[in-house]
C-alpha cells in the first residue's frame, strides 16, 4: 500500500485554521455596576469586589454593587494603589509614590474579611520601576513594573523599560520579560497598569486608557513576551483581576473610570 503526503496546500490551510480556532477569543460584558471611585482597579473575590482608588479601597458585593465596607490609607501616607489580587483571604496591593521621582514600590496587604491593613513588602526604589499589578501563578509571584515617557519619565529611561518580573516565594527574583515594541508604543506614553493570568497559562494586560487587553504569553526561547492578540474590551486600561470563582467560565474584571463603572466580562 502506498501512503502519500497531504499537498502543501492543504496542510497549510489546515494550519491556518488551527491557529485561528485555538486564538480566536472575544469578550462580552456580563455586568456592570456604578460606582464612584471606580478611578484605579479593582480586585475580586468569590462573594465580593474591591474598588481601589488611590488610597482607598471599598468593598462590595458582587450580587447587586452594594458598598459594605471602606479602607482609607490616606493619614497612613498612602497615596496611589494601582491594582490589587486575592488570595486566600489577603488582598496585595501595588503601592507606588508614582508620579514621583526616584520611583518607589511597595505591596500592602489587607484582611479582606475585615478590610485591616495586616502587612507590607516594601521594594524601596525598585530597579525595575513603578509597580503596577501583582498575581500569582504556578507558586511564583508576578508582578508588572512600569516606566513612562515624558515629563514622568524616570532619569534616561521611558516606556521601553517595562516589564514583567517573576518572583520565589520569598521575593527573590527569578526572571524577567520586556514587552515588544508595538505592544509598547500602544502603552506610550503611559505604560502597562493591570496585569492578570487567566485560566488559560495566558497573561492579559491592560494600558492606561484604551478598551484593550493585550494578551500574552512567555516566550520559547529569548526575553520578549510574545503578543497572542489584542482584544476589544469593555474595560479602559487601569487594574483588572481574573474571577478564578467563576466556575466554568474565565470572567475578568476592570473599570470604565471616565463612566465611574465597574464592569465584569467573559472572555470566550
Amino acid at each position: 500500500m502506498i501512503i502519500r503526503s497531504a499537498p502543501f496546500w492543504l496542510w497549510f490551510a489546515s494550519s491556518i485554521l488551527f491557529s485561528s480556532f485555538c486564538f480566536s477569543q472575544t469578550i462580552h460584558e456580563v455586568r456592570s455596576f456604578q460606582v464612584q471611585e471606580a478611578k484605579q482597579a479593582v480586585a475580586v473575590d468569590e462573594n465580593h469586589f474591591y474598588v481601589i482608588n488611590n488610597s482607598t479601597i471599598t468593598k462590595h458585593t458582587k450580587s447587586d454593587g452594594k458598598q459594605i465596607a471602606v479602607w482609607d490609607g490616606s493619614k497612613e501616607g498612602i497615596k496611589h494603589l494601582n491594582s490589587g489580587v486575592v488570595i486566600k483571604g489577603k488582598m496585595y496591593c501595588a503601592n507606588t509614590n508614582y508620579p514621583e521621582i526616584p520611583m518607589a514600590s511597595s505591596i500592602e496587604i489587607f484582611d479582606v474579611s475585615t478590610m485591616q491593613h495586616i502587612g507590607n513588602h516594601s521594594f524601596g526604589i525598585a530597579e525595575h520601576g513603578s509597580l503596577t499589578w501583582i498575581d500569582q501563578k504556578g507558586g511564583f509571584w508576578w508582578c508588572g513594573f512600569a516606566h513612562y515617557a515624558g515629563k514622568e519619565a524616570s532619569e534616561g529611561r521611558d516606556t521601553r523599560w517595562t516589564s514583567v518580573v517573576k518572583y520565589d516565594p520569598e521575593w527573590r527574583q527569578l526572571e524577567s520579560w520586556i514587552f515588544p515594541k508595538q505592544i509598547v508604543d500602544l502603552f506610550t506614553p503611559k505604560s502597562n497598569s493591570g496585569g492578570a493570568w487567566g485560566n488559560d497559562e495566558l497573561l492579559y494586560c491592560t494600558g492606561h486608557d484604551e478598551p484593550e487587553l493585550y494578551v500574552m504569553r512567555l516566550p520559547k526561547s529569548g526575553f520578549t513576551l510574545e503578543h497572542v492578540k489584542t482584544l476589544h474590551a469593555p474595560v479602559h486600561g487601569q487594574g483588572i483581576a481574573m474571577d478564578h470563582w467563576a466556575k466554568g467560565k474565565q470572567v475578568i474584571y476592570g473599570i470604565n473610570r471616565a463612566e465611574n463603572k465597574v464592569i465584569s466580562a467573559e472572555i470566550r
